[in-house]
C-alpha cells in the first residue's frame, strides 16, 4: 500500500481496520475523534470501555502507522524537527530568551504570582497565533480553556486594533471553553481533538493549568490522586500538541515554601509530575509597580537558563528599555 493509500484510507476512525459503527461510538465516547489522537492512545485506555487488548493494540497501530510514528535515526530527527514552529509572544526579549519563540509539539509553563502577567500573555498568544508565519504567528486559530474566568474580549481588541488587525475576525478564530470543576477541565481536553483539527487550531492555553486541581484535592490523603490526575491531563495535552503540530502553552499558580530561607520562596504548584511534563519553564515577577515584568527561564530540554524583561501595556505584551525597569 502506498502511503498516499494509507492516509486515505486512514482519514477517519472508521477507516482503521478493526473499527465498525459500534467501536467507534465507543472511541468517540472515550474522547477520541480523530486517527490523529488515537495514534497517542494507550492500550489501557481503549481497554476500559470495552474493546479487547488485541483489537485496541490493532487499532494504536494502524492509527501510528498512517501517523507515520516510529523509530527513526537522529539524523532523520533533525529533518523531522524542522517541522516544529516558534510562535511570538510580541516581545523580541521574550522571544531571545525562549530560543525564538514558544515553539510548537510541547508545553510551555509560565507561572507566577497574581498580576504578574500569565493571562496577558495567553491573550497575546492568541492574537499573535493568527498571523502568518513570516510575521511570526502559526496562521491558526486558539483554543483557550478557561478555569479562573480571566479571558475577556475587551482585551482581546486591544490587541488587535494595535496589531491593525480586525478584532472581529480575531474572535473567529479563538474557541473558548470555561472549566468548572478539574474533572470537567480533563473532559474538555479529551474532547478536543476534533475541534483542533476543524479549527486549525495551532494554539492550546490552558489558564490556569491547577486552579481546580488545587481548591478540589486539598490534605495530604488526596495528593496521590490529584497528581495522578495532573499527571493524565498534562499528557493528553502534550499528545494533541505533538499530534497536531500545535503550541501548548499553560499558566500555573504559585505557593510560598516556609522552609527556604534564603533566596526566592516562590514555587509554582504541581510538584513533579508538573515539572517534567512542561518542557519548558518560566518564572513571572512584577518590577516594581510599573508595567515592567521580569521573566526567568528556568528550565527548558536545551536552552540555558536566563532573564529578560519586557512591559505590559494598553497594547499588549512589547518590548523595554533596561532604564524603565527601575
Amino acid at each position: 500500500m502506498s502511503s498516499e493509500e494509507s492516509e486515505r484510507r486512514y482519514r477517519r476512525i472508521e477507516d482503521l481496520p478493526g473499527v465498525g459503527p459500534s467501536i467507534a461510538n465507543k472511541l468517540r465516547e472515550l474522547g477520541f475523534h480523530t486517527v490523529e489522537s488515537l495514534a497517542m492512545a494507550t492500550i489501557r485506555e481503549l481497554v476500559q470501555v470495552g474493546i479487547g487488548k488485541k483489537r485496541a493494540f490493532e487499532i494504536i497501530n494502524a492509527a501510528r502507522a498512517s501517523s507515520s510514528l516510529s523509530f527513526i535515526r537522529a539524523d532523520e530527527l533533525i529533518e523531522k524537527r524542522q517541522n516544529i514552529l516558534k510562535l511570538t509572544t510580541g516581545s523580541k526579549k521574550l522571544d531571545a530568551l525562549l530560543g525564538g519563540g514558544i515553539e510548537t509539539q510541547a508545553i510551555t509553563e509560565f507561572y507566577g504570582e497574581y498580576g504578574s502577567g500569565k493571562s496577558q500573555i495567553a491573550h497575546q498568544l492568541c492574537v499573535n497565533v493568527q498571523l502568518p508565519v513570516e510575521r511570526g504567528g502559526l496562521d491558526g486559530g486558539a483554543l483557550y480553556i478557561d478555569t479562573e474566568n480571566t479571558f475577556r474580549t475587551e482585551r482581546i481588541s486591544q490587541m488587535a486594533e494595535h496589531m491593525g488587525l480586525d478584532p472581529q475576525e480575531i474572535f473567529k478564530r479563538i474557541i473558548l471553553a470555561e472549566a468548572y470543576t478539574s474533572d470537567h477541565q480533563m473532559f474538555l481536553l479529551e474532547n478536543a481533538d476534533r475541534v483542533i483539527k476543524e479549527n486549525n487550531i495551532k494554539l492550546i492555553i490552558i489558564d490556569s493549568l491547577t486552579a481546580h486541581f488545587r481548591s478540589e484535592y486539598i490534605g495530604r490523603e488526596s495528593l496521590a490522586e490529584r497528581q495522578q490526575k495532573l499527571n493524565q491531563h498534562m499528557h493528553k495535552l502534550i499528545r494533541l500538541a505533538r499530534a497536531f503540530n500545535a503550541v501548548a502553552f499553560v499558566t500555573n499558580q504559585v505557593m510560598s515554601s516556609p522552609d527556604v530561607f534564603f533566596g526566592d520562596s516562590i514555587r509554582p504548584i504541581g510538584g513533579h509530575i508538573v515539572a517534567h511534563t512542561s518542557h519548558t519553564r518560566i518564572y513571572l515577577r512584577k518590577a516594581g509597580r510599573g508595567p515592567v515584568r521580569i521573566a526567568r527561564l528556568v528550565s527548558s530540554p536545551y536552552l540555558p537558563e536566563g532573564e529578560c524583561v519586557f512591559r505590559i501595556t494598553e497594547n499588549g505584551i512589547e518590548d523595554v528599555e533596561e532604564n524603565e525597569r527601575r
